[in-house]
């Protein structure tokens, strides 16, 4: 099975190879002042611009998202970088950095064997959210123009940052491989971009700041910062894990680990560290890895780092033109699409960076990217409603409550929260503590590149301030805060992780032997410890002590659990083309329900409840379309039936094991004389309507 297996992943990395060596002429432009010439973003960069530009032409229907059309769109962006290449003298430049470029791809390509690897202990595309992002990749795949179809609410489209399945899509097409295989394909894929990006980011942040200066061993030193800084930030949890020593506490109400007595605590819950902070999500990378859900912020940390590495370029090319301000837009306007709250964070970044740079016209130059940002990704805000509905304050005092709401701010009662600082320093201590020798080491001579490690502290530690301030409101109660610690946390864990590798070289450069100089690293050391047990915690726990090697198949778990409607929904794959509507029993989010749209991306009247509920803001048409379900599937009434099925458009009736159980009353009679079966197996029956 694995050699089976090892046939897609070279197949998949053969593709991604491919688009980074057509992009690498452009790419070096970007990054002329990397050691590496940027090399690990070129196909970051050409995934990005393929994926728009053909999401572009199909949002204004100029051309059918298609192999074809990618791959005319492919070969028209040989050409550019050829002829790029040609007026740059690349080739001189491409045999100078080869070594380099081997290297690095032979770390991504190993990065991404291993995650396929660990994937493949348990590959089920189930659980968790997993439903719903399959869904997406799989209704874009369908679709032959853009917006995608919303498989949980026909006929509608997806009211969801969508273009990173998009991405995910398009990889599909281009390597011709089935999504069941590519979903946890891009999940290694994933961990490898961060690895890597990690890895070329803390490299280029020593090369940088070792400009003008003679380093003895700089390659060495390179190598050994940019693969501390992949593990910091692909692979560190944080310090949580001290928890794995001391007994249980109640997760509903966390104390901390010296109130508790020490033991072995074996039976540690590695999801426990993104749920500490009370009624709050503040995952990090690793996390989203081991889990496999294919969300915007996982989907969006290669377009973060890309980001991120196009900020450090900037601040040490030292002149900024427009062709910066419109590729940095460029960027802005993917994430909008991505992960939104990522777009306003990294334009703060680029702020900062401007103020910290004494650049002249700062306020033009926001104007600029706002304006192009928005631009770049018109087509999706004509299509997408933001299901935030508003900033809100936290512990607004009374008469501001008593307002309630002054757009875009509102001010709740009893919305009054706050992460303790313990708690904090257990998420983030590892980081802060580096952070503080790191502080004392340069304080007597700052330099440029300490500067923007310095700014990228004063980021993050921002990015942990805003969620104890403010809010985005959704429609959680309790948890109204939850979403917001998540996305600024997020981030905020990536930016430490990449500053820390810098900074725990510079340390070590700068260590001189003392009693306290001795004691502080046995405490980075232990604090390493901690943060790096957490793979191995996780890793264990999710897949099985990887004792069970399944394959890549994320449908297999199907087969098991559903038989008939496995096969069902194979047949539906393989024979049902384009997009007609299908009738399936609706329910809670997180269950199997909706699992025939989600898996063959043909839109169904009404898929998860509350995921629907979020999108949409309210509760009024997912209510309705709650009972039209439960009518279409128990009424005897044929001409209501005929009117429902009129309003949706239905094409098909799915009958399995969960629509018996649903609706227990379920007429089955009524769909013979509006149709036939196309489908049957045991208890499970797909009617086409006439």
């Amino acid at each position: 099975m694995f050699v089976s297996d090892l046939s897609f992943i070279f197949n998949w990395w053969f593709t991604l190879a491919i688009l980074g060596l057509i992009f690498l002429p452009l790419t070096s432009i970007i990054f002329r002042n990397f050691f590496d010439r940027g090399y690990i973003f070129s196909r970051i960069i050409g995934l990005l611009l393929l994926t728009y530009t053909i999401w572009l032409l199909a949002s204004f229907k100029i051309l059918p998202y298609d192999t074809y059309s990618l791959f005319s769109l492919l070969i028209s962006f040989l050409i550019l970088n050829f002829y790029i290449a040609k007026k740059t003298y690349f080739l001189e430049k491409f045999k100078k950095h080869w070594k380099i470029f081997l290297f690095e791809e032979f770390l991504f390509l190993a990065g991404l064997i291993f995650w396929s690897f660990i994937r493949a202990h348990e590959p089920s595309i189930h659980g968790l959210e997993k439903y719903m992002d399959f869904g997406f990749i799989n209704s874009i795949l369908r679709s032959e123009y853009f917006p995608p179809k919303d498989l949980w609410l026909a006929p509608e489209s997806i009211n969801y940052y969508y273009f990173g399945h998009v991405i995910v899509a398009t990889l599909t097409k281009l390597s011709f491989l089935d999504s069941r295989i590519t979903y946890n394909l891009m999940v290694a894929t994933l961990f490898a971009f961060t690895f890597m990006g990690s890895f070329s980011i803390g490299g280029n942040l020593v090369n940088l700041s070792s400009l003008n200066l003679q380093i003895q061993n700089l390659k060495i030193k390179i190598l050994i910062g940019g693969i501390l800084t992949s593990f910091l930030v692909a692979l560190a949890g944080n310090l949580h894990t001290i928890y794995l020593f001391f007994q249980n506490y109640n997760v509903d109400n966390p104390v901390p680990f010296w109130q508790l007595q020490p033991q072995l605590n074996s039976s540690y819950w590695y999801p426990n560290a993104t749920r500490f902070i009370p009624f709050t999500i503040h995952e990090f990378p690793i996390y989203s890895s081991v889990v496999a859900d294919l969300h915007g912020h996982f989907l969006n940390i290669p377009i973060v780092l890309l980001t991120i590495a196009f900020l450090i370029s900037l601040y040490f090319n030292g002149r900024i033109h427009l062709g910066y301000l419109i590729s940095f837009s460029f960027l802005i306007g993917v994430m909008l699409m991505t992960n939104i709250l990522d777009g306003p964070i990294y334009v703060l970044l680029f702020t900062l960076i401007l103020l910290v740079k004494n650049r002249v016209r700062l306020e033009r130059k926001l104007i600029l990217i706002l304006l192009f940002s928005f631009l770049f990704s018109l087509p999706f805000w004509l299509s997408f409603k933001p299901f935030g509905s508003g900033i809100g304050l936290l512990c607004a005092p009374d008469f501001l409550t008593a307002i309630g709401n002054l757009s875009p701010f509102i001010f709740e009662k009893d919305h009054c929260a706050h992460s303790p600082l313990w708690m904090l320093l257990v998420l983030y201590g590892f980081f802060y503590a580096v952070a503080l020798g790191y502080i004392l080491k340069i304080r007597k001579n700052i330099t440029e590149s300490d500067r923007l490690i310095l700014l990228l502290l004063l980021f993050s530690t921002i990015l942990l301030a805003i969620p104890e301030f403010f809010y985005v409101k959704d429609i959680y109660p309790a948890h109204f805060r939850a979403n917001t610690v998540f996305k600024f946390h997020f981030q905020a864990f990536i930016i430490l992780g990449l500053a820390s590798g810098y900074m725990i070289l510079k340390i070590i450069q700068k260590f001189r032997l003392s009693l306290l100089n001795l004691i502080y690293l046995a405490i980075i050391f232990l604090l390493f410890f901690l943060v790096m047990l957490y793979p191995f915690i996780a890793v264990k726990s999710y897949y099985g002590d990887l004792k069970d090697y399944r394959g890549l198949d994320g449908l297999n778990y199907l087969e098991l659990a559903y038989p008939s409607d496995y096969h069902a929904i194979l047949w539906i794959r393989n024979n049902i083309k384009d997009q007609p509507v299908i009738l399936e029993a609706t329910g809670d989010s997180y269950t199997d329900y909706a699992r025939v749209s989600s898996n063959t991306g043909l839109p169904t009247i009404l898929g998860w409840y509350v995921h629907e509920w979020l999108w949409r803001g309210t509760t009024d048409e997912v209510n309705i379309r709650t009972e039209d379900i439960k009518l279409l599937y128990e009424s005897t009434d044929s001409e209501k039936i005929k009117e429902l099925i009129k309003k949706y458009n239905i094409s098909l009736i799915f009958i399995g094991d969960l629509e018996k159980q649903k609706y227990p009353q379920l007429n089955e009679n009524k769909f013979s004389e509006l149709g036939r079966i196309i489908f049957q197996e045991e208890d499970t029956r797909i009617y086409q309507l006439n």
